[in-house]
């Protein structure tokens, strides 16, 4: 009789342990599976406030007019001259616009436009006490632009790095390449930091060159003006062969019989790759960039651009990261 009391204890414990074991069992593996869906949660509403990150882009004017006023709320980064034929730079003769353009590391296009006050880059008539700006020279100035494909616009910095100062010149409307799914950009413009060339060009109605081995009118394909990337610098998706920045092209208007640009060429996705610019936009940009050091940084979206968000530290748009 003593046994059966031993014997019936016995089992009591052993259930009582194999309940408990159970139970922690589950305990941990309930722990386990809180933890997986507590950080499923937590990568889930990471995702969103991502998804959900607000970029307002700078106004699309700027600061360029600065650039090329010649009263006291000019930039920093120019300085004004006073045009005179006799200069101590030049001693065997007569000093012209373009030997200032050469003397100061500026276009004459840039030149032109400041002398007279609007955008006509071609009239370069001048007479001695005349005002009009440069680039300073004892500064070392660079442009940046950053292109936003899902906006398709262009943002244009000026880039003082000497005093370690950025200005916003403008923003743009911009045309990029035809979508594509298989590219990592989304689309045929590439991602990624490129350095741009100088082996520009400008285009008039009638100027012929080759396109795709055919001999076309230029102004057709690529607007008034060209500029090439030239060097891949950094997290470049594509390399740089025939990629550039032009005009919108121009197309035959037969009730008029003259060529026309074809204006909705921007805010799309249509290009072979290559960002378009509206002419007045692309002259502009040209008669500045071309003469110093330029970068153009693709990004899907502004947020992906670092330069755009240490920009924002300082500036008061909305930007988050």
């Amino acid at each position: 009789m003593r046994f059966i009391p031993k014997v019936l204890f016995f089992s009591v414990f052993v259930i009582c342990l194999f309940i408990l074991g159970n139970r922690i069992i589950f305990n941990k593996k309930n722990l386990k599976e809180n933890i997986v869906v507590e950080n499923i949660n937590k990568s889930k509403q990471e995702d969103t406030k991502k998804e959900d990150e607000k970029v307002s882009l700078p106004e699309e004017k700027g600061n360029i007019e600065l650039l090329f006023t010649t009263d006291a709320s000019k930039l920093p980064i120019v300085e004004t001259i006073i045009y005179s034929n006799r200069v101590p730079w030049l001693k065997e003769r007569p000093a012209w616009i373009t030997d200032y353009a050469a003397h100061y590391h500026t276009t004459k296009h840039f030149i032109a436009r400041s002398l007279n006050k609007k955008a006509d880059y071609f009239t370069q008539n001048i007479s001695i006490g005349e005002a009009f700006n440069v680039l300073r020279t004892d500064k070392d100035i660079s442009f940046y632009l950053i292109v936003d494909l899902s906006k398709t616009k262009m943002l244009f910095y000026a880039i003082d790095n000497t005093d370690n100062q950025t200005y916003l010149l403008k923003t743009y409307d911009v045309g990029v390449g035809k979508k594509d799914l298989s590219k990592t950009s989304g689309c045929l413009t590439p991602l990624g930091k490129y350095i741009l060339g100088d082996k520009v060009a400008i285009y008039k109605p009638g100027i012929k060159g080759y396109f795709k081995n055919k001999k076309i009118e230029m102004i057709k394909e690529f607007g008034t003006r060209w500029i090439p990337f030239e060097k891949e610098l950094e997290n470049c998706s594509e390399l740089t062969k025939g990629l550039g920045i032009h005009g919108t092209p121009w197309i035959e208007n037969k009730k008029i019989e003259s060529l026309v640009e074809e204006r909705s060429k921007v805010s799309i996705y249509d290009s072979n790759g290559c960002l378009r610019l509206l002419s007045e936009d692309m002259e502009e940009l040209f008669s500045v960039i071309i003469s110093r050091p330029t970068v153009i940084e693709i990004v899907k979206s502004i947020e992906n651009s670092d330069f755009f968000y240490d920009i924002n530290k300082k500036e008061n748009y909305t930007c988050e990261k």
